[in-house]
């Protein structure tokens, strides 16, 4: 079975008749379909000027696998630079803070935004580390609470960083996981 995969139809429809022709002519060989599958290869659909650009990147580069099982030493989650991100955030934006619902739940996500992206930031573009940040900002009444998760991971090479604050109002935990991936 010959399969064509393009991404678009006037393409499949140039390829079905080009393997109609070879067969009428009896030229059905492996060397003639692959020298017809490479011509289509290089066959742009046609569009519009506002989508030239996005037509005239070329190919989509693919990578291999490294088969990279262990960071590098230089590679290693910096979870004491971590801690500091997120100790600095928390200071930032919950010196002076009250407890309110609806301001505390987009704090939280503003908080988690801006710890995530300087994680990503500190790590360098060439990481290979999976980010997860949780922050948790609840009232602060006198009672305690207690904040636990659970993860399967390779103890080592993924690594987490934690803080936590608390003023009258309110308390807040953070939590950094870096999970290294193949």
């Amino acid at each position: 079975d010959l399969y064509f995969i393009q991404s678009n139809l006037s393409s499949v429809v140039v390829a079905s008749n080009m393997l109609a022709n070879l067969m009428e002519k009896k030229k059905f060989t492996f060397k003639n379909v692959v020298k017809k599958v490479s011509v289509l290869t290089h066959l742009r659909p046609r569009t519009d000027s506002a989508n030239e650009e996005e037509v005239n990147k070329g190919p989509t580069v693919v990578y291999e696998n490294t088969f990279q099982l262990a960071p590098k030493d230089s590679q290693k989650f910096p979870t004491k630079k971590a801690e500091d991100i997120l100790k600095n955030t928390f200071l930032t934006h919950l010196l002076d803070a009250k407890y309110n619902g609806e301001t505390c739940k987009n704090l939280t996500i503003q908080i988690t935004e801006t710890v995530k992206t300087q994680v990503k930031a500190e790590l360098g573009s060439n990481n290979r580390f999976k980010i997860v940040v949780l922050v948790i900002i609840g009232s602060n009444q006198g009672q305690g609470a207690r904040v636990a998760s659970r993860c399967l991971w390779y103890p080592q090479y993924d690594r987490f960083a934690q803080y936590e604050y608390h003023n009258e109002s309110l308390f807040a935990v953070g939590v950094v996981y870096g999970v290294y991936y193949e």
